[in-house]
């Protein structure tokens, strides 16, 4: 490729003098299995709002804390960042964490962007392309993990004013103890942009939002002045030696009692509002109510969902109401939701929303009905209809989603029953199943899609995965995960969707199982779960292989050939024809075989090497020793590093401009 002088001049500035800008040096590291927690020091502008910081970051609010101090005292408006940390495995061997980045304007270049976005605590990336609003970059950031001497390490730039001193005293940790974990021989060789790694023994600051919440001020007590006691009483309290007059007494006594009396007439005539407000119409669709009024689950994301609830009254009219009963049926029983409550809709509002549940609003079938688009309360919703039959499964879909709550994940928003029918109520998800983009894809109206989609797409439905096999409170197998229970937002990013057969797994001493009839799909099935019926975590990482054997191949999990000599198709597993292709495939140099079974349209535009390592890491997944398997976090490392990877390789590709805006195409 020919550069113009003005090029050549673009290339020397962002690889030789912009890296020189910033003094942040990653932490060398010689184990590359090793997995830590760590936590970054953040300091937003006022353009990064919360979301936004989660989005840049990949976190769960649950990961963020702040400075418990203020502006003013120190504390700089500084949030702490909960990520986990490994040790590459490319040369230099550096501790770091992947994120990704969107780049919200079309204004100068990805490298820039990404600096000022993330005030020194990542690596940018090696590329000169232009910033292009809505793409996505890979970013990796700047952690580290502790040698056993402290629990945590927190990475943190320095900025104007920082020495080692100031660093321990806000902190709390000795100047033996930075100076030891970052090699610093002079403590005053200190310089702004400098990356310092700051010992912790605890998790850093406080709740976010807990720092927003001020407590309300005492309410002043009143103040008895002479003014207010008449001169018989000052008389008499002094003559009793400051003794309360019996008349007194017996009055505040009286006014006690009689507040009593209101509150109870109060509390009775709330409980009988609250019991008595069934249908007098005589309509069909009645509910079982139950008496626990603190059910709610719904996200604040949703306008339907906030905790301002709302009540439907006899005339139609919606009011405010801080106590919502609970629509039930009656086969599930009292006490089955001992958590938090989601929203409760009738069915005249579910069957308004979806247009009286028409052929035109349907968006598919799932194992346990069907599912419709909604308007509800303004909002775009998904609608699972269920027949009663089906109880436990809708159970099971309730409880888990009303503790689960993750970008990967998709979100229940409430739900609704009558005596025949169950409905429950998701946010809607706009591009509908990965299966409809993989599997002739131009038939569904889709467009096919590129390497860094399906490596995006990989990656995300493996976090969704990892969270609830790691890092709920109670740990969960999900039991049917398949392209079509893996759904695509408007930028094509994963959400993992129908908790229907999802099952909590308890820890034994064989690590955790939870024994079970076999359900699910053929084709994701493991063998052990199909001998025995042991649902683990590995039986998901196992269906989770064959996923990424279909983002390779574009075939489904099961493939229909026409048997020699019969007029029966033959179904054939597609792990066992991937398997059989990646024998004779032993690198990414000599893949011939494999070639055979790569979606063909992709067009041949994917990093061969990527390609491999995907193929490798489904066959480790759907080893027939659950025990060989990796785990879900070691399958989000691994992703992660391949998506980096790919996307250095797209960057190499931005000179051919009609290649690279096809690559792009859809994100």
């Amino acid at each position: 490729m020919n550069l113009s002088a003005s090029s050549f001049l673009i290339l020397s500035f962002l690889f030789f003098i912009l890296p020189n800008l910033s003094s942040s040096k990653p932490m060398n590291c010689t184990d590359t299995s090793r997995l830590c927690t760590s936590f970054l020091a953040f300091k937003p502008n006022q353009n990064q709002t919360f979301s936004i910081i989660q989005s840049m970051f990949d976190l769960l609010p649950s990961d963020i804390t702040a400075d418990s101090t203020g502006e003013d005292d120190g504390g700089g408006g500084y949030i702490y960042l909960k990520k986990n940390c490994s040790c590459l495995t490319t040369t230099p061997h550096q501790y770091a964490t992947n994120t990704t980045f969107t780049i919200r304007q079309n204004s100068g270049y990805v490298y820039d962007a990404v600096v000022s976005a993330y005030s020194g605590l990542a690596f940018p990336p090696n590329t000169t392309r232009a910033s292009s609003a809505g793409a996505v970059v890979s970013v990796q950031l700047l952690c580290g993990c502790s040698s056993g001497l402290w629990n945590y390490l927190m990475s943190y730039v320095t900025v104007s004013g920082d020495s080692v001193q100031s660093l321990s005293s806000r902190f709390g940790v000795s100047m033996d103890r930075i100076e030891e974990a970052n090699g610093i021989l002079n403590p005053d060789n200190i310089t702004t942009g400098d990356l310092i790694f700051i010992p912790l023994d605890s998790v850093p600051g406080v709740p976010y939002e807990a720092r927003k919440i001020n407590p309300p001020a005492p309410s002043p007590s009143p103040v008895l002045t002479n003014s207010n006691i008449s001169a018989a009483d000052q008389v008499n309290h002094t003559s009793k030696g400051g003794h309360v007059p019996y008349i007194w007494i017996v009055g505040g006594l009286t006014v006690v009692l009689a507040l009593l009396v209101i509150c109870i007439l109060v509390c009775i005539c709330l409980r009988s509002s609250s019991f008595g407000s069934s249908d007098e119409d005589g309509n069909e669709h009645n509910f079982q109510i139950l008496r626990k009024s603190s059910f709610f689950c719904g996200s604040s994301r949703y306008n339907c969902c906030r905790s301002g609830d709302f009540r439907q009254t006899n005339n139609g009219e919606e009011t405010q109401s801080h106590h919502q009963a609970v629509a039930i049926p009656k086969a599930l029983g009292d006490g089955v939701f001992e958590i938090e409550k989601p929203m409760v809709f009738t069915y005249e509002e579910i069957s308004a929303a979806t247009d009286g549940f028409s052929d035109s609003n349907l968006l598919g079938h799932g194992n346990y009905g069907s599912v419709y688009f909604g308007l509800l309360r303004e909002q775009e919703v998904a609608v699972k209809r269920m027949t009663a039959t089906k109880t436990k499964e809708f159970a099971a879909e309730m409880k888990v989603l009303c503790k689960v709550h993750h970008s990967n994940l998709v979100e229940l928003i409430g739900y609704a029953a009558t005596k025949d029918e169950l409905f429950v109520v998701y946010e809607y998800v706009q591009r509908g199943m990965l299966k409809n983009h993989l599997h002739d894809p131009q038939s569904k109206g889709n467009t096919p899609l590129s390497w860094i989609m399906r490596n995006q797409i990989a990656l995300d439905a493996a976090r969704g995965l990892e969270y609830i096999h790691e890092h709920t409170k109670t740990h969960y197998v999900h039991r049917d995960i398949k392209t079509s229970n893996i759904l695509l937002d408007e930028a094509f990013r994963a959400k993992i969707s129908d908790f229907g057969l999802a099952k909590l797994v308890e820890k034994t001493g064989e690590g955790e199982i939870s024994v079970t009839k076999v359900v699910g799909t053929y084709g994701y099935l493991a063998p052990e779960y199909l001998s025995d019926g042991r649902a683990t975590s590995k039986s998901d990482v196992y269906a989770f292989g064959i996923v990424l054997f279909e983002i390779i191949s574009g075939r489904e999990a099961v493939i229909r050939t026409e048997a020699v000599g019969t007029k029966n198709p033959e179904r054939r597993p597609l792990a066992s024809i991937m398997l059989a292709a990646l024998k004779n495939s032993p690198d990414s140099m000599n893949m011939s075989s494999l070639k055979e079974f790569v979606d063909p349209n992709m067009m041949d535009l994917y990093p061969h090497d990527c390609l491999f390592k995907i193929a490798m890491l489904a066959k480790q997944c759907v080893d027939d020793d659950p025990i060989l398997r990796p785990n879900m976090k070691q399958v989000v490392i691994s992703l992660s590093q391949i998506l980096l990877s790919s996307i250095e390789w797209e960057a190499t590709l931005a000179g051919n401009s009609q290649v690279f805006s096809g690559l792009v195409q859809g994100r």
